[in-house]
């Protein structure tokens, strides 16, 4: 699996609305999407959740590298391209991913830190993956996605939340306005071997 994510920064005199309709819209079309877990399509606006300034983004758990690759090159994504520009993709490897049932979602939480040389990373696989378990089990959390980045060494954490963030949280706290979940059912609790 792979966790993709792109922010376009917006001014702050940017009318969220469109941006509100845009996604209202469009998120509908990814209900489907083979090869997709899930997509939050998001935002940070300024005032709102500890924001300080507008932001639009999407993260994406592909189950299917293919199917992540057949984004980048259909309409959809050419579309982002013509209205905001080509963004930088961050992209990650899944270490563990869990949903509970299907539920509203409201808030997506990022949350990346350093990995230090040295660490054992079948113990970090194996901690992360007991982390989200009990994550998940607690608060009401939907989903739950522990990645890494092998290229800068960056541990990715995300919850989905039907609840707004924590003041601690809000520093990396998105609003989620759509979430496309066409493979949500097979986020099924998995151990790592």
């Amino acid at each position: 699996m792979l966790v993709k994510h792109y922010r376009h920064r917006l001014p702050a005199d940017y009318p969220m609305a469109r941006i509100r309709g845009r996604i209202a819209e469009r998120g509908p079309s990814w209900d489907e999407t083979p090869g997709l877990g899930f997509k939050a399509f998001v935002v940070r606006e300024r005032g709102r959740l500890g924001a300080e300034e507008n932001a639009y983004a999407s993260l994406y758990l592909w189950r299917e590298a293919g199917a992540a690759l057949d984004f980048l090159t259909d309409a959809r994504f050419a579309s982002v391209v013509e209205t905001f520009g080509r963004p930088r993709i961050d992209t990650w490897l899944a270490l563990d991913a869990r949903a509970a049932p299907a539920g509203p979602a409201r808030t997506l939480i990022r949350e990346a830190v350093g990995i230090e040389p040295g660490t054992d990373l079948r113990a970090l696989r194996a901690g992360e993956a007991e982390r989200n378990r009990a994550a998940l089990a607690r608060d009401g959390r939907l989903a739950v996605v522990s990645a890494v980045d092998a290229g800068a060494w960056r541990l990715l954490r995300l919850t989905l939340s039907p609840e707004p963030p924590a003041r601690s949280e809000q520093a990396g706290a998105y609003e989620i306005l759509h979430l496309a979940r066409p493979g949500w059912a097979a986020l099924a609790p998995r151990d790592p071997e």
